[in-house]
């Protein structure tokens, strides 16, 4: 097999994955005031080093503070620069939630120049604590950053739609599913 087919079959393999977590949290999400959310991010960057892939879901509930996600990550470049800081490229395996916060400041690019934004938790917006986890790591967390997912667009002054965000790494672009 060659490492192109091997690539494609792994990503078509993480695309299943994340089309099975977006259908999950809408079960989920039927069961009161909780929102399920579903999405894959080819690519998260914008900040000097460093870029990442990552997809999941799950549920949350803004009121009560539940919150149950996680998902698959991949750093497709080195890092070296916040909380990810010495994910190398290629490493990467899974990640999960520990805490849903009710809202968290964030730059998609960190220059100095770049205004501050503010991303709230809502209907449409899920502002995550999250464990990160490389392979060789076990259950042990390798790196522990703030994420952002959203409906909307979190930087509309920034060309193209910037919907996710990672602490660190920066903003991308993502296919998303919220539901109620």
């Amino acid at each position: 097999m060659s490492r192109t087919t091997s690539g494609k079959q792994r990503w078509a393999v993480l695309a299943l994955a994340a089309s099975a977590l977006a259908f999950a949290p809408s079960a989920l999400a039927a069961r009161g005031d909780q929102t399920g959310f579903g999405f894959n991010a080819g690519e998260i960057s914008g900040f000097p080093t460093g870029a990442v892939s990552l997809t999941g879901g799950g549920a949350y509930n803004p009121k009560n503070g539940f919150v149950h996600s996680a998902g698959g990550f991949r750093c497709t470049e080195t890092v070296e620069q916040g909380p990810l800081a010495g994910c190398l490229e290629g490493q990467g395996v899974r990640w999960d939630t520990a805490e849903l916060l009710a809202e968290t400041k964030f730059k998609c690019t960190g220059q100095e120049s770049e205004a501050a934004k503010t991303a709230v938790t809502g209907e449409n917006t899920a502002v995550l604590e999250s464990d990160f986890y490389r392979a060789g790591d076990g259950n042990d967390e390798s790196f522990t950053a703030q994420l952002i997912v959203s409906q909307d667009d979190l930087a509309p002054e920034i060309e193209g739609l910037q919907n996710v965000w990672i602490q660190g790494v920066g903003c991308g672009s993502a296919i998303v599913h919220f539901s109620r």
